[in-house]
């Protein structure tokens, strides 16, 4: 096996240096808000965001407002990715039966997916105002049928950003908090004498909103690590170019200062022009005080042999993000088993599931993407088991299984739930703190 690596990123050791430095300061501010509340809340925004309101909950009034300053062609633009966003999620709800079945004569079994019954969401907006993720966490859980949907948004430019709010807004919001950052995912599951706390949060952010929302996991829900983006181009030289593979790297590494972004080809070829295509890219980007960061300190180039290898190390880093060019795309998504979402083929792109195709842009990271998949319908839905035993004969029946199984384990009260139906429904001596006998007929 031969895997070369063109450029790397940062050592693995200063990566979990700023780990732990981001885990001590969440710890300390997680902690301040739950003993100071609405105090330690505001404070928090003062000093981060410089943002102080008389109320950190938007009115009616003031949501109204805001949207008005939404030109006719943005709101038109908000509503289409929204609508692209709900059916895919609709569509999938539809997947998610309840059941019942008959498991064996007169006893039922079944579950019922029921919605949390409220859900913290959070959009980013620091940096870049994250409108799309209003869409991607708030529309759908109203699709799920979450009965409170609170929303909460760090101030851009010191005040609220009306794109970001017609989106909550729109998407079924019924709380709209201007608040960012560790504070607002503290305020949401911890809750202040002001915010009620939520069952569930959900939604991306920063490193500092990851840490917090992995910290408060226990607590409340969450829906997934869900950190800084990362994305991975896999590439050769039938189906992508250097200007493609750049293009497509940099459009993700300009979110933040530690977004990794990787090329990972069977072409040094490519992988080369890539490098060249990149410098070239980052001299007319309006972005690039960011994207130059994140590619300096993240960024990689792989060049493997072959298809195989490219698939084994595609798996191992487990990209949120994985923009697939290849000759054989539809191999890729067979085989592939550990990412965010795939993006297939060049005519299509990560930002293009990031702002409107209608599949959720909130992704495993830093390779959580090994167990869980993105943000969708059903992280809102907890699936509920229930059972009914509907004639004597089967209550008997169950019950002497069930009695001498919880005597194999010891477990005499277990056994006596068991034994006192066999007695009552069955008309069976079971002697108390023993197991039921062997009939013939349960031979």
């Amino acid at each position: 096996m031969t895997i070369e690596y063109l450029k790397r990123g940062k050592a693995a050791d200063a990566r979990a240096e700023d780990d732990a430095n981001t885990r001590a300061i969440v710890e300390s501010t997680l902690k301040d808000i739950e003993e100071r509340g609405d105090a330690a809340v505001r404070e928090l925004s003062e000093k981060f965001d410089k943002y102080s309101p008389p109320a950190f909950r938007l009115s009616e009034d003031e949501i109204e407002a805001l949207m008005a300053k939404v030109s006719d062609q943005e709101m038109t633009d908000i509503k289409f990715a929204q609508e692209q966003v709900r059916n895919f999620a609709q569509a999938q709800r539809d997947s998610m039966l309840d059941i019942e079945v008959e498991t064996l004569p007169g006893v039922i079994l079944g579950h019922k997916n029921i919605p949390v019954q409220s859900v913290g969401c959070y959009v980013p907006g620091g940096k870049f105002p994250m409108v799309a993720s209003a869409h991607m966490s708030v529309a759908t859980a109203s699709v799920a049928g979450v009965p409170r949907i609170i929303a909460c948004t760090p101030p851009f430019n010191g005040e609220p950003n009306p794109a970001v709010i017609a989106a909550m807004h729109l998407g079924g919001a019924h709380e709209i908090y201007v608040l960012g950052g560790i504070q607002a995912i503290g305020a949401m599951a911890i809750g202040t004498e002001t915010i009620d706390p939520v069952h569930l949060l959900v939604g991306p952010g920063n490193a500092f909103v990851a840490e917090a929302k992995r910290q408060l996991f226990g607590r409340v829900g969450i829906d997934l690590f869900a950190g800084p983006t990362e994305t991975m181009v896999i590439a050769d030289e039938t189906a992508a170019d250097a200007e493609l593979c750049a293009t497509d790297l940099l459009g993700q590494a300009e979110h933040g200062y530690n977004s990794p972004c990787v090329l990972l080809t069977n072409s040094r070829k490519l992988a080369e022009e890539t490098l060249s295509e990149i410098d070239r890219i980052l001299k007319i980007l309006p972005t690039a005080n960011t994207a130059k960061v994140s590619w300096e300190d993240y960024g990689e180039v792989i060049v493997c042999d072959t298809y195989d290898e490219m698939l084994e190390v595609a798996d191992d880093i487990a990209s949120e993000h994985v923009q697939v060019m290849t000759d054989r795309d539809d191999w890729f998504l067979e085989n592939m088993t550990c990412y965010g979402a795939l993006f297939l083929g060049p005519r299509t792109n990560v930002a293009n599931g990031d702002k409107v195709i209608g599949t959720n842009h909130t992704l495993p990271t830093k390779k959580a993407g090994r167990y869980t998949g993105g943000l969708w319908v059903g992280k809102y839905l907890k699936t509920h088991s229930y059972q009914k035993i509907m004639t004597d004969e089967a209550a008997t029946m169950i019950g002497e299984y069930g009695s001498r199984l919880c005597m194999l384990e010891g477990f005499v009260g277990h056994a006596e739930q068991c034994n006192i139906r066999v007695r009552r429904y069955g008309g069976v001596n079971v002697p108390y703190g023993e197991g039921a006998p062997v009939r013939e007929a349960a031979e």
